[in-house]
């Protein structure tokens, strides 16, 4: 079923361009390595990191288009490809006013800045999605199960613990402005709080998976699950100085978008439908 489902896929068309720009954007990518040293070509590969969003924005409006076919914010599955939809979009936002310092100012980008509008607000609705999501699937939490399964305690503990251990232990509160307070504990908690949903969902689920929604929420857990370490390895880099345009941390992100555009475009009516007729 589900090599047939992905040979049905890459059928339509939009998949097909989804697929087309991320082989086109890794080549270029791999091109620019063997290019130049690392003290060379600093203009090309801020172009590249300019480009790559493109996939986010193809997947961002695209999937707005699936959301209202599944009725938009009347149902649950629309208002989680709405959610999703818009956390791609708001991801293109923040990173084209990241290339557009890298590219057009001789100077470093704020922090906060407009840019923080897009990547926090990408986290809110990531981590919308990710209850909707839930819900979606059927996850669902009993007493009993909680009983038995201290891994769903565990989860959310770890995920919370773990950004504070690396990033906010021994945070300086006098040396930040309110605004930067919310958001270096507002990345790290937020990003924790959408993958720790996503997780636990999978395993809900993962016995029971089924319906319409099958093979394709696994789809979009892992682009979720990907795009934490996107940005966890953001905050590891930024904390240690080391980020670089067009290093490996932008090919992380490039990966999520490809996976997200693609775990969208597998929630058209036309293969939901399809598939579950076959079930």
């Amino acid at each position: 079923m589900w090599k047939e489902e992905s040979r049905l896929l890459f059928k339509d068309w939009s998949a097909k361009v989804v697929l087309g720009l991320f082989i086109g954007l890794i080549g270029w990518w791999i091109g620019l390595q063997y290019t130049f040293t690392a003290d060379e070509g600093e203009h090309a590969k801020m172009i590249w990191g300019a480009c790559y969003q493109i996939i986010s924005l193809f997947g961002g409006v695209l999937g707005l288009k699936i959301a209202f076919d599944w009725g938009g914010e009347k149902s649950v599955v629309g208002r989680m490809l709405i959610a999703f939809s818009a956390g791609l979009l708001l991801q293109t936002f923040g990173q084209s006013i990241f290339s557009y310092y890298n590219l057009f100012t001789n100077t470093e980008l704020p922090y906060p800045s407009l840019a923080d509008i897009g990547f926090f607000g990408s986290i809110v609705f990531y981590i919308y999605g990710a209850v909707l999501l839930a819900h979606a699937s059927g996850a669902h939490v009993s007493a009993q199960v909680l009983k038995h399964q201290t891994v769903f305690f565990l989860i959310p503990i770890v995920m919370l613990a773990l950004p504070y251990l690396l990033f906010l232990n021994g945070y300086d509160f006098h040396e930040a402005n309110p605004i930067q307070v919310i958001l270096d504990f507002g990345y790290p908690i937020g990003q924790s709080i959408y993958v720790s949903v996503t997780v636990l969902t999978y395993l809900l689920t993962r016995k029971s998976l089924g319906g319409v929604m099958k093979h394709r929420v696994l789809f979009i857990l892992l682009a979720l699950v990907v795009q934490y370490l996107a940005d966890f390895n953001f905050l590891y880099q930024a904390v240690n100085e080391n980020w670089a345009v067009s290093g490996y941390g932008d090919v992380i992100y490039l990966i999520a978008y490809f996976l997200l555009a693609l775990g969208l475009i597998q929630m058209k009516t036309t293969f939901v439908l399809s598939s579950d007729n076959r079930t």
